[in-house]
């Protein structure tokens, strides 16, 4: 058995998010005889000592954008999770895409705005979506499905607040999301929010979006695309242990990569335990392996 700190908690607007997900681990992890403490980094790594592997269950702005990788790095304590390039990277939206557009995989039409040029981008008068190049847990990010009738002083205030955001064609279908684990992608989540609203950050945590695992209107063959596309950007991203792929399956059959979350959420309402659930690996045996992953390069190291 083994001495883990569980990182939760962060700097981050999706701190909450974190405490549940780091919750979640400690009791995964505790029920296979692990020693756990929980720290938040905002205010807890002085206490961080030397514990067997930490497992960061953070969002956001310091927890998946290489921070906190590079800060354990530094103090040479082993982790769950990616390395500091493939986080920063995945964190980035806008230079993901310039990675996986010069693979050739397929992602969104899609360019950097600011309040100066939003409204004079092509993109912006057919259904877009707006949202902060960096952060995630869909906070900020706006689905206008009407140019017309959209409320430009809602989208003008964030792009004020951002500086610059990342605008892209708005892909009608069904919103799709794969997690890797290890290097085995796992059975897809089809995502089919409420009929009256959208996939935004109230409607994935209130319980009124269907989250079906399997999916029940993908056909097998999209299904396998969609997880190869996933273990690509995996591979090409460096990710390692885990990540979650966001990807949308057009109305005409065509699959486009969103963005890859390299901390997914681990919630007991989060995706990634989700599909490995229906692969037959519970939240216990989840968080367990993904600690002895982060071992096994100890050992080889």
């Amino acid at each position: 058995m083994s001495t883990i700190v569980v990182l939760a908690g962060g700097i981050s607007n999706e701190h909450e998010v974190s405490v549940r997900s780091g919750a979640g681990v400690a009791e995964a992890l505790r029920s296979k005889g692990h020693t756990v403490t929980i720290l938040d980094p905002a205010a807890d790594m002085e206490q961080l000592g030397r514990p067997d592997v930490v497992f960061p269950a953070l969002h956001g702005l310091g927890g998946e954008d290489g921070t906190i990788q590079a800060a354990l790095e530094a103090a040479g304590v082993p982790y769950v999770g990616s390395g500091v390039a493939a986080s920063a990277l995945c964190f980035d939206k806008w230079l993901y895409r310039q990675v996986l557009i010069a693979a050739g995989l397929p992602v969104a039409d899609g360019e950097l705005v600011t309040l100066q040029t939003v409204w004079d981008s092509p993109l912006s008068t057919r259904p877009f979506v707006l949202k902060p190049v960096q952060g995630g847990s869909t906070i900020d990010t706006f689905i206008i499905r009407d140019p017309a009738a959209a409320n430009k002083k809602m989208l003008e205030a964030s792009l004020q607040k951002y500086g610059a955001m990342l605008l892209e064609e708005l892909i009608v279908g069904t919103e799709l999301t794969v997690g890797v684990l290890g290097e085995t992608p796992l059975p897809l989540v089809e995502i089919i929010p409420p009929a009256d609203g959208e996939f935004d950050y109230e409607n994935k945590y209130n319980g009124k979006t269907q989250e079906l695992c399997p999916p029940q209107h993908v056909d097998e063959s999209a299904q396998h695309q969609a997880q190869q596309l996933a273990l690509q950007t995996h591979r090409l991203t460096g990710c390692r242990d885990l990540s979650r792929t966001d990807i949308m399956l057009s109305a005409e059959g065509r699959l486009v990569i969103l963005e890859t979350n390299t901390l997914p959420g681990m919630t007991d309402q989060s995706l990634f335990p989700k599909a490995a659930a229906t692969d037959g690996i519970p939240m216990a045996d989840l968080a367990d392996r993904l600690v002895a992953m982060a071992l096994a390069r100890t050992a080889t190291a």
